[in-house]
């Protein structure tokens, strides 16, 4: 289970932090660390804040983009320390790392900037949030923290895996997973994104969004497919969809 969870984060300001955070992964049996765009890596003091994680740092794949960290991942979960105006899926560090447990494919969690965390874009590409309910009164918490802590609950769970004690389902209602035995795998977060940018594109041209006004039809949607979890047969067929929407409109020169 472990090795098919990806930590990823983005725009990291401080490298102390990054090596802090490789440290927090190795003693939790986690190893596949993915930095977007980072302020400064490689740095001598990532390597003095890692002690004896430095493997982790040589291994650590840097990204120009988020898409290019998220491309293959079939679960993306986001950090953040409250609900947008428009509420998504949430859980607890625990109820993730019972999610994983049901997870065939990668997963990719996200973790933002030292200062503001990850913007409401970045969220929007997360089919689950992840809050740790820290102290109302000083609910500060460094990033590197915030990794070990979701790493504990990872590692608690997959010994748990191994002991014979399988994870909880509590959260199968709110976010239907597919089977071992399905039949095709998940959709990855690539296919995900050009399903969206797809879709867009039809609804712009068919005059249903508003180009002017397009964030709240935007951000309901991705809300609704992302909570599917389509897989990537049913992605297809939607894209085939689209394209067929596409097909039988006329062109501005049939007009």
């Amino acid at each position: 289970m472990l090795e098919r969870i990806r930590i990823v984060m983005v725009e990291t300001t401080h490298p102390g932090n990054i090596g802090a955070a490789a440290r927090a992964m190795k003693t939790m049996g986690l190893t596949d660390l993915c930095l977007v765009r980072p302020a400064s890596f490689p740095d001598a003091e990532a390597s003095a804040r890692a002690s004896g994680a430095a493997d982790l740092l040589e291994a650590a794949q840097v990204c120009d983009s988020l898409d290019d960290a998220l491309a293959d991942a079939q679960l993306v979960v986001g950090t953040s320390a409250r609900q947008r105006r428009i509420p998504w899926p949430c859980v607890t560090a625990r109820q993730l790392a019972q999610q994983c447990g049901q997870e065939p494919g990668t997963v990719a969690v996200l973790f933002g900037r030292e200062s503001s965390g990850l913007t409401n874009e970045e969220l929007e590409r997360c089919h689950l949030h992840v809050s740790i309910p820290t102290n109302q009164e000083y609910g500060v918490l460094n990033v590197a923290a915030a990794i070990q802590i979701v790493c504990y609950e990872l590692r608690m769970t997959a010994l748990g895996e191994d002991t014979g004690v399988r994870p909880s389902r509590e959260m199968a209602h709110r976010m239907p997973q597919p089977d071992w035995a399905w039949d095709e795998p998940p959709a990855t977060g690539q296919d995900m994104e050009r399903f969206f940018e797809h879709l867009e594109r039809v609804m712009t041209g068919t005059g249903f969004l508003d180009p002017a006004n397009p964030e709240q039809v935007r951000r309901r949607l991705r809300r609704l497919f992302l909570r599917a979890r389509p897989d990537r047969m049913e992605i297809n067929m939607l894209r085939g969809v689209l394209t067929s929407i596409e097909k039988s409109r006329p062109r501005n020169d049939e007009k």
